[in-house]
């Protein structure tokens, strides 16, 4: 059992029990839903902070190893989220990353695993994700996404973006990381279309 399928039992005896749809990698559906309603909830209060967009390289702590709380990127709000939740991605994609490095992609030319930067980059997370067993199909459809599923994609088709799904009772939701020009956040689902996601970039995951 993975540390993530872990964490969503050890949080069972406080959550409300759903189900909706099918699970996914042997994860009951009940179980599916309490993880990812606390993780919707977890990155719903990450927008009570104020935090600057800043993707600058910092070395840091590890395990548990953060930057400065009042900057950020995208990724971020996923792993300040997930920490939440008992569960650290620093730790998780670093262990991943030393078994299976030449697995993930490698646009920055490292030779080794970097435990400062690889989960703060959204294509690591992105094939972490992946390989946790999670990929879903990328629709238009709002019925189709979960609180807690991740979705990635590329803002104007060139940057590499990750967000988590909230609950959809919640029609807007407030943008933690703010710079000029830039606005970077968890992001909502309603039952409008979501084109930004119908691209071959797009994809569609369930932790």
């Amino acid at each position: 059992m993975s540390l993530i399928q872990n964490a969503r039992r050890l949080l069972l005896p406080s959550l409300l029990c759903l189900s909706i749809g099918s699970g996914v990698a042997g994860v009951p559906d009940t179980e599916q839903n309490d993880f990812g309603r606390s993780l919707s909830h977890a990155a719903l209060e990450r927008t009570r902070h104020a935090v600057t967009y800043d993707g600058s390289y910092m070395r840091m702590n590890y395990p548990g190893g953060d930057v400065p709380a009042h900057i950020g990127v995208c990724t971020d709000v996923v792993i300040r989220a997930y920490r939440q939740l008992g569960i650290d991605l620093q730790k998780e994609v670093h262990e991943v990353m030393s078994r299976r490095f030449e697995e993930f992609p490698n646009h920055w030319g490292l030779v080794r695993p970097d435990t400062n930067i690889d989960h703060r980059r959204v294509p690591n997370l992105r094939r972490f994700f992946e390989l946790q067993g999670g990929v879903l199909p990328v629709t238009l459809r709002a019925s189709d996404y979960r609180p807690g599923d991740l979705v990635t994609w590329r803002l104007g088709g060139r940057l590499p973006h990750i967000g988590i799904v909230v609950d959809p009772r919640w029609k807007t939701c407030c943008l933690p990381i703010r710079s000029p020009g830039i606005i970077v956040s968890t992001i909502a689902i309603t039952s409008s279309p979501l084109p930004v996601w119908n691209s071959i970039s797009s994809i569609h995951l369930r932790a």
